[in-house]
């Protein structure tokens, strides 16, 4: 076993890092090409496993369709937590080629399109609302359909959650319906024949604080349970949101995850469970669930020394993994991890620059990074590629293949 400050320790065998217990570079034979992703179905199930030793008994666990739609780890998934959130049609179709019934699958997003909305209710999956201008809609899709449409009312909450990657809740959002409107939005649907369930509130995400999070729940809480005393129907569906980050970069510390325990535990005692009795109540997350079970493979198509400082070129690059190029939203750009697959632990190491086949200076993966030596046709491992990375990616960038992606 090795280990890297910001990644679980992994697997070597036969002196190659491993993925579900195959050496990489048998698994680069199998795959038959690089570049690829390979995704650890036993990490996700110990992902999920951890997660439910966390979440009060009765909480559901929902899973963030989004961080990775690959239909293999989706279905995998499906056996594994309670619920699916999607952000698309597609998406939609993807949850419902799963044994995940229809009426836990949760649709959330700023600019449903009409088509979309009708699938959904055509379908009877809970429609997260952005907007009163959505609901509108939804009660006219409902009558020309002859179906309650099934809703819930994403919040846009009055504060924000500091500590997040990327915020989605608090002062001006594309994201939900702003707390002070609900009250009045809720008083106007309650005359249509929507089937109203509750609430949805997400503020953030790829947050590392524990203490940040469990403030936010709290508030969340506190919220959700004023806007419940002014909704005139009974509330049968609490999403919390989640927000939980992963460590990629060398200082980041993992979640402490028994704070998270601590905290929903009290609140679930004394806040939720006495005046939510009805509702179910759901943690969503995505990255979370699949973002360290992920690495993308790819190989050196060329080593070159320029001016003192050496490069390998490998046949990925940003057009499959953008977040570790560092243009996926860092304000500073950091190393993701990466490693050598053949692991030579008396290699000497050197200071090399990893850069993909792309006609561009983003196209980056590993800037001045400690490496054994590797040469042409040797294998080139970057980690924590589980979620947002093929999809989150311009694949179309330059018209290179599109990678594999296999669960192994």
């Amino acid at each position: 076993m090795n280990s890297h400050p910001t990644i679980a320790l992994y697997d070597v065998v036969d002196g190659q890092i491993a993925t579900g217990g195959i050496a990489v570079g048998r698994l680069a034979e199998r795959v038959g090409s690089t570049p690829f992703f390979a995704y650890d179905r036993r990490l996700l199930t110990e992902r999920v496993g951890l997660l439910r030793s966390v979440l009060p008994t009765g909480f559901n666990l929902s899973y963030a369709i989004k961080a990775n739609p690959m239909p293999a780890v989706v279905q995998h998934m499906a056996g594994l937590v309670d619920s699916f959130d999607v952000a698309s049609a597609f998406e939609m179709k993807t949850a419902l080629d799963t044994p995940i019934p229809a009426t836990r699958v949760s649709f959330a997003g700023p600019g449903k399109t009409t088509a979309e909305l009708a699938q959904a209710v055509a379908a009877g999956v809970t429609i997260e609302m952005e907007s009163s201008n959505e609901a509108s809609r939804l009660v006219e899709i409902g009558n020309r359909l002859g179906i309650r449409p099934r809703v819930a009312l994403r919040v846009n909450p009055d504060y924000q959650v500091k500590g997040s990657g990327m915020r989605m809740g608090g002062g001006p959002q594309q994201f939900g319906v702003d707390a002070e409107e609900v009250p009045a939005l809720l008083q106007e649907l309650a005359s249509t024949d929507l089937e109203f369930l509750g609430f949805h509130l997400f503020a953030g995400s790829q947050n590392l604080r524990a203490d940040i999070l469990c403030d936010a729940f709290v508030k969340n809480v506190a919220l959700l349970k004023r806007l419940a005393s002014e909704c005139p129907w009974p509330v049968r569906y609490l999403n919390l949101g989640g927000g939980f980050g992963v460590p990629y970069f060398e200082k980041d510390s993992p979640i402490d995850l028994s704070l998270i325990r601590e905290c929903l535990g009290d609140l679930a005692e004394r806040e939720i469970r006495p005046n939510f009795q009805s509702a179910r109540v759901v943690i969503e997350l995505g990255r979370f669930l699949v973002g360290e079970a992920g690495i993308y493979v790819t190989r050196v198509v060329d080593r070159k020394v320029s001016r003192g400082k050496t490069y390998l070129v490998v046949d990925g690059g940003l057009h499959h993994q953008l977040a570790a190029s560092g243009n996926f939203g860092q304000v500073i750009r950091r190393n993701y991890p990466v490693a050598v697959v053949d692991q030579k632990h008396d290699a000497e190491l050197e200071k090399v620059s990893v850069v993909g086949c792309l006609c561009t200076p983003l196209d980056l993966l590993g800037d001045d990074v400690a490496l054994p030596h590797a040469g042409i046709g040797d294998l080139v491992v970057i980690f924590q590629a589980g979620a947002y990375g093929l999809t989150a990616s311009p694949t179309a960038f330059l018209g290179h293949p599109a990678p594999v992606e296999v669960l192994v």
